[in-house]
């Protein structure tokens, strides 16, 4: 108990308090992106996607590829600036990571239809595997591509006593795009068929829509959102490049799809965001408990959130509840 007195006392200022407020709120971010990735796939085809950190990890070694290893567009263009080549980088990176989850798709997911749900998830596990392998093998002996830091690394900006690294604002705006674009998605007419498709596949197939279009669009979009989640997570001062490591971040965002509701897009957003915040926040205040809790103790606030739930709401904040008879 001794060791708990001073927890609270520890950096209790109100800049330190916001400081670490804005950085769980960009961690809450990329969480965020990941799990919505996770959640429009499970809305559209009921399938728990195992694989999403392992595409994550290769969206973001994509993006460290073009950027840092043959400079493109850079080389090309030497006028261009280094935010905006990296912005078209990551945009070629995110339409390969694209490509990849319809592949996925159309040649593992695809053939299972109407087969158990649990033998469609040990294959995306089977999936992991093997795609994390690959990126091990594409990142050599080393294990370690720099993305590089498009902002800078000394680059922040100062809110009075408050410092702020750009690339944590650009991951909260990124979030918030996201969030706009998808909104914008989901009135349109493809949008419209895919929310049908998650809501009654037979039925939506019976006007007319493709159920297997549909499929390949959401694995597309997962892993679109799955690379742009593991680009930031590779960015400093949040990542240290792209490493065997990236893919088990990702899947950190598994407890924020539990928390928010497997099938609510608005639930994958907040559940981001509590993680996110919770990790940083109790990181930091019960960092003199470390020898108490174990150093790895932060890594473990995700999980515990989501257990918690589990046992006071297992459907989550906003998931749909279903009801069985026996």
């Amino acid at each position: 108990m001794p060791q708990m007195v001073p927890l609270l006392a520890q950096a209790n200022s109100a800049e330190t308090f916001l400081t670490k407020l804005i950085d769980g709120l960009a961690l809450g971010s990329i969480y965020a992106i990941l799990a919505l990735g996770l959640v429009i796939i499970f809305k559209s085809t009921q399938v728990l996607s195992f694989a999403h950190g392992a595409v994550a990890a290769l969206g973001a070694y994509l993006a460290a590829y073009f950027v840092t290893v043959i400079n493109w567009p850079g080389r090309y263009f030497e006028s261009l600036p280094v935010t905006l080549s990296f912005i078209i980088s990551g945009f070629v990176a995110v339409a390969f990571a694209a490509l990849v989850g319809m592949l996925i798709e159309r040649i593992f997911i695809r053939p299972m239809i109407g087969q158990p749900l649990f033998s469609i998830a040990m294959i995306t596990i089977g999936i992991d595997i093997v795609v994390r392998t690959f990126v091990g093998d594409l990142l050599g002996q080393g294990g370690n591509l720099s993305v590089g830091s498009p902002w800078g690394i000394l680059s922040i900006s100062k809110f009075g006593e408050i410092v702020v690294p750009h690339v944590f604002i650009a991951a909260i705006v990124t979030v918030v795009v996201v969030v706009g674009v998808l909104i914008l998605f989901f009135r349109t007419r493809m949008g419209v068929a895919m929310r049908a498709t998650a809501f009654d596949q037979e039925a939506a197939m019976a006007q007319g829509i493709s159920a297997g279009r549909i499929f390949a669009l959401a694995w597309a979009l997962g892993a679109v959102l799955a690379a742009i989640g593991g680009i930031f997570a590779s960015i400093s001062p949040r990542g240290f490049g792209v490493t065997g490591g990236t893919a088990f971040f990702a899947l950190r965002a598994f407890p924020a799809i539990i928390i928010g509701g497997l099938d609510s897009i608005a639930g994958a957003v907040v559940g981001g965001f509590t993680i996110g915040i919770a990790e940083i926040m109790l990181g930091h205040y019960l960092a003199g408990a470390s020898g108490t809790l174990g150093l790895g103790f932060t890594g473990l606030i995700p999980y515990l959130l989501m257990m918690g739930f589990l046992l006071i709401r297992p459907y989550g904040l906003f998931g749909t509840e279903e009801i069985r008879r026996v």
